[in-house]
């Protein structure tokens, strides 16, 4: 029953991941058909990241009402039926107008599991988890590909909601299986709401940290391509065969990083993963033509990125408590959301005024405020749990 619900919540989280890279995926032909400028996808991705804040700042409440398994099959099902909805869509207004729910149960589902992670299973699981995220971005595309060439960008849509719809059914038919954490799911869950929790020490120190690692996780992710175009000049057709590369790399360093996170614990994962990724932004500046250094730069900047967010979400209840981790993973969900939100179209903009070279130094800066934050984080959390014994 353990490694079942295991492998259920593993399904849950590509169910994540499909649809996150799909409008990426389809948008060049979308846009066209649809009659709207190109820059209008950035419009659908500010409302799905607007639904995935809201959702990820209800969701202590949802989860303490109705439970993560309720919440986690529900949210599936919303995603389902947006993704339908994306498939019937022949008009820009139809893309917005399913934007919403899309974005209302991805954030429900991120919090909901990356809390239910975080309490009952180990540093591992959690590395694990966001692998199978990143197995869902790596599928979708070729779907999307197969769409394009044998039909049109509705059907890749509708392809992942019919795959959607699939793993809402099973969560919704194996709903019995998530009572064997029953007696650990009696420790009760505190309503602190975001200003309770900006007042526990550490917790303004994570947001910021968190914020900054999703802004320049995805600032990465959404740039690559036109930095290979822009800086090292290849052409466009590579570049978004290079940018995949990214991807690649983090989803085989969260796989690898589940061999040894449990070992080297969450804190160290943090600096190892900062370390490499400093490493593969230091690969991009190395001033040189061919482009295979700057090939090598991204893999090890994803490769870098890997452990990052899954140890910052499993570190919290031990940082924080049990009984405020819900609240706590869900305004971090918030502020991850924002930082990927916000910075990568700040960066298109700063890039289109000066140059899309200063890229490495724009996530350097990212890098080590993440850095700084997370320390002091650990070091505030270490030093009240002292204050706390001694009393």
């Amino acid at each position: 029953m353990y490694s079942l619900l295991l492998a259920l919540i593993y399904l849950a989280f590509i169910s994540l991941g499909l649809p996150d890279s799909l409008l990426g995926a389809g948008w060049p032909t979308m846009y066209g058909e649809l009659g709207v400028p190109v820059s209008y996808m950035g419009i659908v991705s500010m409302v799905i990241s607007g639904g995935t804040i809201v959702s990820s700042l209800m969701s202590d409440r949802l989860t303490r009402k109705f439970g993560a398994r309720v919440v986690t099959v529900v949210s599936v099902f919303l995603t389902a039926g947006a993704l339908f909805g994306f498939s019937f869509s022949d008009r820009f207004w139809m893309l917005i107008l399913f934007s919403v729910p899309y974005g209302l149960g991805a954030g429900a589902i991120d919090a909901a599991l990356n809390n239910y992670i975080a309490l009952h299973y180990s540093a591992r699981h959690m590395s694990w988890l966001h692998c199978f995220w990143g197995v869902g971005t790596i599928v979708s595309p070729f779907i999307m590909s197969y769409a394009l060439t044998s039909s049109t960008w509705n059907d890749g849509y509708r392809i992942v909601g019919y795959i959607q719809l699939g793993i809402a059914v099973l969560l919704l038919v194996t709903l019995p299986v998530w009572k064997i954490h029953k007696k650990t799911d009696a420790v009760e869950q505190k309503s602190i709401g975001l200003i309770g929790a900006l007042k526990i020490k550490g917790v303004p120190f994570i947001l910021i940290g968190f914020f900054a690692y999703c802004a320049a996780e995805a600032t990465a992710m959404q740039w690559a391509s036109t930095y290979f175009v822009e800086v090292k000049q290849i052409s466009e057709a590579q570049a978004a065969q290079f940018a995949s590369l990214f991807y690649i790399g983090i989803t085989a360093g969260r796989f690898l990083s589940g061999f040894v996170s449990a070992k080297i614990g969450d804190r160290r994962m943090i600096i190892i993963g900062a370390s490499v990724l400093t490493l593969g932004i230091i690969l991009l500046v190395i001033p040189v033509t061919a482009p295979a250094l700057s090939l090598a730069g991204f893999v090890i900047i994803g490769f870098g990125c890997a452990p990052i967010y899954p140890s910052i979400i499993h570190s919290t209840p031990a940082n924080f408590g049990a009984e405020n981790s819900g609240a706590i993973i869900g305004i971090q969900m918030a502020s991850a959301y924002v930082g990927s939100t916000f910075i990568p179209p700040l960066f298109g903009l700063i890039g289109n005024a000066t140059d899309f070279a200063i890229l490495p130094l724009y996530l350097i800066v990212f890098v080590v405020l993440m850095l700084v934050m997370t320390e002091l984080t650990f070091r505030t959390a270490k030093k009240r749990t002292r204050e706390e014994a001694s009393i």
